[in-house]
């Protein structure tokens, strides 16, 4: 039986003593869990390749998934799942604003302003408000065109409404949704592309359309030449941060691809851009001089009749 002696504790020596003295023996190291561990120099990087990685964010992007997917872990038929995608400040939404207007050569509006926090709530409330923006200011534009005719009779043309919202809406959600089934199938056949995720492309294309708001304001001045250049300018700055965005995503695809892709992106911007202008403010012009023409006509056949 074990007497007291032998149960008490001995003080053991520094490890080199110990080694001196028993040359055999094995020592096992445990560190302290508060104590981190050095860092370990790894292989060079390329400085190409920290040049994509800076311009598309794929430093952060193994954190931004596995903090995407943290935020997101409800399920989706559930309200809190869609509830992630509105949560933003007021600072961020202005700041993403800001960044939409003023575009800056090089750097990458999704890894200056999206990838943290990507949201619906700016580009739904922007493309919102620029609906209204479109239907009143034609009905406006509409009603200052025939201002002073004794025969016209002002109708508010409700339907504008509905058609602004069904291409505004379409164009802010179709359109991103064939950009990033492209970007997904090419990302299969060459692996260095960069695919963004769907709601990263909706919040690039809805935040750049912020700058048509004001310019559907403007367009009410019944000036031809001035609305040409008024949609000229906000083509340029919101057509630069679609180009400046996807194009680093495309670039080591074939040429011909990205610049088809990029090409295409500006056409179908350029298009809703035009298409709004010529069917909400150029239309009643039109009408004015079609119904101005045919009143003389109607009087010259009345005076024959006659």
């Amino acid at each position: 039986m074990a007497t007291v002696d032998d149960l008490q504790f001995e003080e053991f020596g520094d490890t080199t003593t110990s080694l001196a003295a028993n040359p055999d023996a094995t020592t096992i190291s445990i560190e302290d869990p508060g104590e981190t561990p050095k860092h370990r120099a790894g292989p060079p990087r390329g400085l190409g390749r920290e040049e994509d990685d800076e311009l598309l964010g794929n430093d952060d992007s193994d954190k931004t998934e596995l903090l995407a997917g943290q935020k997101k872990s409800s399920p989706f038929w559930t309200f809190e799942y869609y509830q992630t995608f509105f949560d933003v400040d007021t600072y961020q939404v202005f700041d993403r604003i800001k960044g939409s207007l003023l575009p800056i050569p090089g750097k990458n509006f999704v890894r200056l302003y999206i990838r943290s926090n990507p949201d619906l709530y700016g580009p739904f409330w922007i493309c919102a408000t620029l609906v209204f923006a479109i239907a009143i200011s034609g009905n406006l534009s509409n009603f200052l065109i025939h201002l002073g005719e004794k025969t016209y009779h002002y109708v508010p043309e409700f339907r504008k409404v509905s058609i602004a919202a069904t291409i505004i809406y379409a164009y802010a959600w179709l359109v991103p949704l064939a950009l990033w089934g492209f970007l997904v199938w090419r990302n299969s056949k060459v692996m260095s592309i960069v695919s963004y995720s769907f709601l990263e492309i909706v919040c690039v294309y809805g935040y750049s359309l912020f700058i048509y708001i004001p310019t559907a304001i403007l367009w009410i001045i019944p000036q031809k030449a001035v609305r040409w250049v008024l949609v000229m300018i906000a083509l340029g700055v919101s057509g630069s941060v679609l180009a400046m965005t996807f194009w680093p995503a495309v670039r080591e695809d074939n040429r011909r691809i990205a610049l088809a892709t990029i090409v295409t992106i500006v056409l179908l911007h350029m298009l809703l851009s035009v298409g709004c202008l010529a069917y909400f403010f150029d239309a009643p012009e039109m009408d004015h001089l079609l119904t101005s023409t045919a009143a003389p006509n109607q009087t010259v056949v009345a005076a024959k009749s006659s």
